[in-house]
């Protein structure tokens, strides 16, 4: 499995309008062949920056077969615009099970 990070940077004054529409962007992610799950996180120090981490089971899931769907079309135009530049994604291998306490 690969964990996909996503820098969001949102329109100053936007952020409650973001985070209700990535409710709805959430489910069509998790439509998608090779999800396994997502979580949206708000930065402190940064307010209209979000982090966005979605579990795929490879990075082709995310890259080809999600961003080659027409789910990304669906979820781009529920959330792109917010966004006041394209989001800084990288990929992440998971090194071993994580952590709970």
């Amino acid at each position: 499995m690969v964990v996909e990070h996503a820098e969001l940077a949102v329109e100053a004054g936007r952020e409650a309008e973001f985070e209700q529409a990535f409710g709805a962007a959430r489910e069509v992610l998790a439509e998608a062949d090779g999800f396994r799950w997502a979580e949206l996180l708000r930065c402190e120090e940064r307010p209209r920056t979000y982090l966005l981490l979605v579990g795929w089971e490879s990075v082709e899931a995310h890259t080809v077969g999600f961003r080659g769907s027409e789910r990304f079309g669906r979820w781009r135009a529920l959330v792109g615009p917010f966004f006041t530049g394209p989001p800084a994604v990288e990929h992440y291998h998971e090194l071993g099970p994580r952590l709970l306490g």
